[in-house]
């Protein structure tokens, strides 16, 4: 039986929130298609900064959308598919039945990690995995991220996370786009690039409570693509990964809190539980990190559930208090976005 890890920024949801505002990048009011123009020069991005500050969306009096609860699934992956899959939903039940109304699943909930299993477990979207996640996105009513899986597409694969919303739609696909390709003598060498090919587009959605945009693993050191997710109005940013026992204590927590501060917004981590046994043992310790780089909630290596109620008239007061979307000097860089 599970003992989950619940860590709650404020107990309870507060039943009337005065009025605020929260600063965003994004200028579009639609999910993920919505990105503006595939490629802008930074000659244009200087005029657009200098011409007015950063928009804001304002949330009204009473609302009860400026906290939602998140929750990540620390899942301990068999070589079985249908057992990944079947313990997967029965712990995102479980999690809805908290009250999580965003749940994200790890990277690769449904194979074992490594460059060997890829092709055996890949599948293609839609599939029996993604079907599996779809209709309980829609049995609990909640927004689904499906941490990834090995995907099959036109004779390549990819390392591909989606998102179901609670009607069971699919709202996003996200493929990997960088790949985890390392040598640390004496410690790990790999290279999903032997299996797996990149992503090549963004990846965001829409929530009643904020947009969040998708990462997976690797992803998170490219400090660049965390901004872009910030340009286009992304509050929380989700890495379904599995970090390593080389870097996993070296750089998991730092590279969350290093996001979250740079851009002010939540980010999340979630990772397979550890399994000593596996051929690559993951690190396990699935986080949720504030916008102040605090962490509100961490896991240990076991299977659980990592809860944290996500507060973003908190996020709204750090960009009030250290303001540094209207300080950034767009008149001697820029981090542009070449597609949308």
């Amino acid at each position: 039986m599970l003992s989950p890890h619940v860590s709650l920024l404020r107990p309870g949801v507060p039943g009337a929130l005065e009025r605020m505002q929260i600063p965003l990048l994004g200028t579009g009011r639609g999910g993920a298609s919505d990105a503006g123009p595939a490629h802008r020069s930074a000659a244009a991005l200087r005029r657009d900064a200098s011409a007015q500050p950063a928009p804001r969306v304002v949330l009204p009096a009473g609302t009860a959308m400026a906290t939602f609860r998140l929750a990540l699934i620390q899942l301990h992956i068999s070589s079985i598919k249908s057992e990944n899959v079947t313990r997967a939903c029965s712990l995102i039940r479980e999690a809805a039945a908290q009250g999580a109304k965003i749940v994200s699943l790890p990277e690769c909930f449904n194979s074992p990690y490594g460059v060997k299993y890829f092709p055996e477990y890949a599948e293609k979207i839609p599939g029996e995995s993604t079907q599996k996640l779809s209709e309980v996105a829609k049995e609990c009513s909640i927004y689904l991220i499906g941490g990834s899986i090995p995907e099959e597409d036109a004779g390549k694969l990819y390392n591909t996370c989606t998102v179901f919303g609670p009607d069971g739609t699919l709202l996003a696909k996200y493929r990997k786009i960088h790949l985890f390709d390392i040598d640390v003598p004496g410690k790990i060498t790999f290279q999903e690039s032997k299996t797996l090919s990149p992503g090549d587009s963004f990846s965001t959605f829409d929530t009643p409570y904020c947009r969040v945009g998708l990462g997976i693993c690797y992803d998170m050191r490219f400090a660049e693509l965390a901004q872009i997710y910030t340009q286009r109005g992304c509050q929380l940013l989700v890495y379904p990964g599995a970090f390593n026992l080389t870097t996993g204590p070296a750089h998991w927590e730092l590279l969350q809190r290093c996001r979250a501060v740079d851009n002010q917004v939540y980010v999340a981590t979630a990772s397979p539980a550890r399994d000593d046994k596996a051929s690559y043992v993951a690190w396990g310790h699935s986080t949720v990190v504030n916008p102040w780089g605090e962490v509100l909630a961490k896991a240990g290596t076991e299977e659980t559930i990592v809860y944290s109620d996500i507060d973003l008239k908190k996020l709204g007061e750090i960009r009030q208090q250290i303001p540094i979307f209207r300080q950034k000097r767009s008149d001697l860089y820029a981090v542009e976005m070449k597609k949308p």
